[in-house]
C-alpha cells in the first residue's frame, strides 16, 4: 500500500483533467504495485476504464479484507466516464466492480466467464439490477462514447476467456495485453490470436500497454500441459486420500484433477466457497467437463474410501480462513488431516505469503500428511509471460510508444529494458506509476508534471474507506506492542479524584509488574498536581500530556511503546 497519507473524497479538491485536449493514459491501480488493476483512457469528453480489480491486504493491514483503487477522480468526472471494459475474470481485474461501478453508473463489458463471475459478485452485494453487465465475444466491436472503439484479441492465461484490448482513438490505436502468456498447447485448445496481433502491428499502433509480472524471468513459460501429465503421475502413485489445493480461478487445474480422478476412479469433492463459485460457473458455461457420477458432496466424504477420494480445495496461499488453512489447523468441520493423506499445494507463493504457506505446510506434516509443493515437484506453472514472450508481444505489435503495466516498479523497469532490446527507442518508453499521466497529441507523447490523486481504499467488513492509515497504525501498534489504558476521575477543577486505574492488554502481565504499575500511577498523579497548579482552569489537553509522558516513561522502563489510551472522566 502507498505510504502517502490517505484522504477522504471530501478532503480531495475537485480534480480537472490535467494537460491539454490530447489522449491521456491515467493508471489508478496496478502500475507500480501488484493488484487492484485499473487504467483510465481519456480523450476530451470521454473516459474509458480498463479493468476494475482489488488486491488482498498485506500483513500490515490488520483486519482489512480487500484493497480497491481510489477512484475519486473518476467519481468527480463521472459525467465523462462511458464504460468499464474487463480483460478477464481474475479478482485483481474484476473484484472492485461492485464497489466502483455503481458510483459511476456505467455498463461493464466483460468476456463470458468474467461476466458470469461479476454477476455473482453483484448478486452477493444485492446490486445486480444496478449495474449493467454486457458480455462480449472475440469478434465484437464496441463503441464507447464518441472517442473510442474497442475490439479484442484472444490471449492464453491461467483462466479461460482472457483477452487483450484494441482501442481505436482519434490519436491512434492503443493495445492493452491484459494478463497473458504464449502457450503452444493450452488446455482448452484455444491459442492466442497471433494473426490479429500481426495485423495490428502492420497498422503501426500508437501505444502498447503490456503486463510486466515476470519481466525478470528469462526464457519462455512452461505449458500447462506439463501440469496435466504431472497430475496423472501423482494420481497413479498415491494410495490414500488426495487433497489438491489451487487458486479457485485455475479452471484448467480443476480440469486436470477431474480428468485424473475419472481415469483412476476417484470421487471428487469441492471445499472452499470461492472454489465452489468458480467451479459451478465453469460447469454451467461448459468450461469444465465433469463425467457423470464423479462429484460427491463434501459432507458425504466419510462414505468414500480414502483411495477413492480427491478433494479440491482453496487455500494454496495459506489464506486465513481458507479451506486448506482450516484443515491444517484442525478447524475444518468435514475434513480432518490424517496419516496417509497426500496434499498437493498447486501454486507458487505470492510475495508476502511465504510465512502463511509455510505454517500451513508445517501443520499438514504434523498431522501426518505427505505434502507436495513447488519446491519438491513442478505442480504449478505461471499464467504470466516470461521475457521471450514479452519480447514476442512487442515484436508482433511494433508500437511507436510503450508503457509497461501490471507490476511493481522494478518489474516495469525490467520490462522497459526488454522493450529497448527489441528496438523501442528509450524516449518512447514511459515507466509510470499510479496517478501519473501520459498525454499523446499529434503523434507525440509526454509525461505530464501534474498528477491525479491515486491511492487505496480499504475494505473492512461492511466498511468502505472508513479505515484510514491512522487506524491501521493503531492496529499495528496494538498487535506488536499491546495497549496501556489509564482511567482517571477528575472534579470540575481538573483535580484527580482517587487513584488512577490501569489496564494492560498484550503489553505486560499486570500482576507480575506491580512496581511498574505503581510508578505509572505516580506519574499520573504528579502530572495532575502540576497541571492544576500551573493552569487550574484548563485541563482539556490533559489526555495528550498523559499519552506523551506515559509513552516516554514506558519506553524508558521496557523498551516498548504500547498504544496508550488515557480515559478522563469528569464528576
Amino acid at each position: 500500500m502507498s505510504k502517502k497519507k490517505s484522504q477522504t473524497s471530501s478532503q480531495i479538491p475537485q480534480m480537472k483533467s490535467p494537460g491539454g485536449d490530447g489522449l491521456k493514459i491515467i493508471p489508478l491501480g496496478g502500475v507500480g504495485q501488484m493488484g487492484k488493476n485499473l487504467v483510465a483512457v481519456e480523450y476530451q469528453n470521454d473516459i474509458l476504464i480498463i479493468d476494475c480489480g482489488f488486491m488482498f491486504p498485506d500483513e500490515s493491514m490488520l483486519g482489512i479484507d480487500y484493497v480497491i483503487p481510489d477512484t475519486t477522480y473518476l467519481e468527480q468526472n463521472k459525467s465523462r466516464v462511458r464504460a468499464i471494459v474487463v480483460t478477464h475474470g481474475h479478482e485483481d481485474h474484476i473484484g472492485a466492480v461492485p464497489y466502483i461501478a455503481p458510483k459511476l453508473n456505467v455498463p461493464v463489458y466483460a468476456p463470458v466467464l468474467a461476466a458470469a463471475l461479476i454477476e455473482i459478485n453483484l448478486e452477493e452485494f444485492a446490486l445486480k439490477n444496478q449495474v449493467k453487465v454486457i458480455k462480449y465475444k472475440p469478434q465484437d466491436k464496441i463503441r464507447v462514447g464518441k472517442a473510442f472503439t474497442v475490439s479484442f484479441f484472444r490471449v492464453t492465461h491461467s483462466i479461460p476467456d482472457a483477452f487483450g484490448l484494441i482501442v481505436e482513438t482519434p490519436e491512434g490505436i492503443i493495445l492493452h495485453t491484459g494478463d497473458f502468456k504464449f502457450d503452444p498447447t493450452p488446455p482448452d485448445g484455444i491459442g492466442a490470436d497471433y494473426d490479429k496481433l500481426k495485423q495490428i502491428g502492420d497498422k503501426k499502433p500508437l501505444l502498447l500497454m503490456s503486463e510486466s509480472t515476470n519481466a525478470h524471468t528469462p526464457g519462455r513459460t512452461v505449458s500447462e500441459q506439463v501440469i496435466a501429465d504431472t497430475f496423472m503421475d501423482i494420481f497413479a502413485s498415491t494410495k490414500g486420500r488426495l487433497i489438491v489445493s489451487s487458486f479457485a480461478s485455475r479452471i484448467d487445474r480443476m480440469q486436470h484433477v477431474l480428468s485424473a480422478a475419472a481415469k483412476y476412479k476417484r470421487k471428487v469433492a469441492i471445499a472452499g466457497r470461492s472454489m465452489v463459485k468458480y467451479f459451478d460457473v465453469a460447469v454451467k458455461l461448459g468450461y469444465l467437463k465433469v463425467p457423470k457420477g464423479l462429484l460427491v458432496p463434501l459432507h458425504q466424504i466419510k462414505r468414500i474410501k480414502d483411495h477413492q477420494l480427491v478433494i479440491l480445495s482453496t487455500g494454496s496461499q495459506g489464506q486465513e480462513g481458507s479451506a486448506l488453512q482450516r484443515m491444517a489447523f484442525k478447524e475444518h468441520r468435514q475434513v480432518q488431516i490424517k496419516e496417509g493423506d497426500t496434499v498437493v499445494v498447486s501454486s507458487s507463493p505470492i510475495p508476502g505469503n511465504e510465512r502463511s504457506i509455510s505454517a500451513v505446510i508445517n501443520n499438514l506434516y504434523r498431522a501426518g500428511a505427505h505434502v507436495i509443493f513447488d519446491k519438491k515437484m513442478q505442480i504449478h506453472v505461471t499464467g504470466h509471460a516470461y521475457q521471450e514472450e514479452m519480447k514476442q508481444m512487442l515484436e508482433l505489435v511494433r508500437p511507436r510508444y510503450f508503457i509497461p503495466v501490471h507490476g511493481e516498479y522494478h518489474m516495469l523497469v525490467a520490462h522497459k529494458e526488454l522493450a529497448e532490446s527489441v528496438g523501442i527507442p528509450p524516449k518512447n518508453i514511459f515507466v509510470i506509476e499510479d496517478g501519473d499521466v501520459v498525454e499523446f497529441k499529434n503523434g507525440k507523447a509526454k509525461k505530464l508534471k501534474d498528477r491525479i490523486h491515486a491511492g487505496s481504499v480499504l475494505i473492512d467488513g461492511l466498511g468502505v474507506g472508513d479505515v484510514k492509515e491512522v487506524v491501521l497504525r493503531d492496529r499495528q501498534t496494538m498487535a506488536k506492542e499491546g495497549t496501556f489504558v489509564v482511567i482517571t476521575v477528575v472534579d470540575k477543577r481538573g483535580r484527580l479524584v482517587g487513584t488512577p486505574d490501569i489496564m494492560s492488554r498484550g503489553f505486560v502481565y499486570v500482576k507480575e509488574k506491580g512496581a511498574l504499575m505503581d510508578m505509572a500511577k505516580q506519574r499520573v498523579q504528579n502530572l495532575f498536581k502540576k497541571h492544576v497548579k500551573e493552569i487550574p482552569d484548563d485541563w482539556t489537553n490533559i489526555k495528550s500530556k498523559l499519552r506523551e509522558q506515559l509513552s516516554e516513561f514506558l519506553f524508558q522502563e521496557t523498551g516498548r511503546r504500547p498504544l496508550v489510551l488515557p480515559v478522563v472522566i469528569e464528576v
